[in-house]
């Protein structure tokens, strides 16, 4: 779920040409996470505005490239509701790559988790024991469970799963599970 998202048009003023221009990227941040894209177009320093992401002026051009940034910043609102919509984990990285035409295919957790335990599954007798298929089988009970709640989504993308997914994991077993510190810890431990 996400909290904050913003985009952003800037200058990248270390890359300045002899002319006087410098290249437009637009940033994406969602939650803190920033990805940044260059627009391919370039403006003279003096006639960017920073506060507003604009080229100042009224000549044809300047409004064509400030039209130009309204139409990015469209695509990039209609991705985010897109994501919205289809209840999908939304990042900045993700945006961008829907953006730029390279959609990644995102593991995803949950189908990674079944298939482990379809590997654990046939191999019970050989290298694992029972038990250890049912606790891993529990595990991803406990995983759908708390996606389910927290995310509020069927399943999250692998990209997705950071430190603070695992404190989270890590409480809602104590506390929704009741598990004791031990059995949470070892839960933790078989999703690493």
């Amino acid at each position: 779920m996400f909290k904050t998202f913003s985009i952003l048009f800037f200058l990248q003023r270390n890359k300045v040409t002899k002319d006087g221009k410098a290249p437009i990227y637009m940033r994406i941040t969602v939650n803190g996470k920033r990805s940044q894209i260059s627009i391919k177009r370039k403006v003279a320093v003096e006639k960017w505005n920073s506060e507003a992401g604009k080229v100042v002026g009224k000549s044809i051009e300047v409004r064509e490239l400030n039209r130009y940034l309204n139409s990015l910043e469209n695509k990039i609102f209609k991705i985010q509701q897109k994501l919205l919509d289809d209840n999908r984990p939304i990042s900045a990285l993700l945006i961008k790559n829907i953006f730029t035409g390279k959609i990644e295919n995102h593991k995803m957790l949950l189908k990674i988790f079944q298939d482990h335990n379809n590997q654990v599954e046939r191999l019970v007798g050989k290298d694992f024991a029972p038990g250890t298929l049912e606790r891993y089988k529990t595990e991803k009970k406990h995983l759908e469970s708390y996606i389910k709640l927290e995310y509020k989504i069927e399943d999250i993308s692998v990209k997705e799963i950071d430190h603070k997914f695992i404190n989270g994991l890590e409480y809602y077993l104590k506390t929704e599970r009741n598990c004791s510190h031990n059995t949470a810890i070892k839960y933790i431990t078989n999703f690493k």
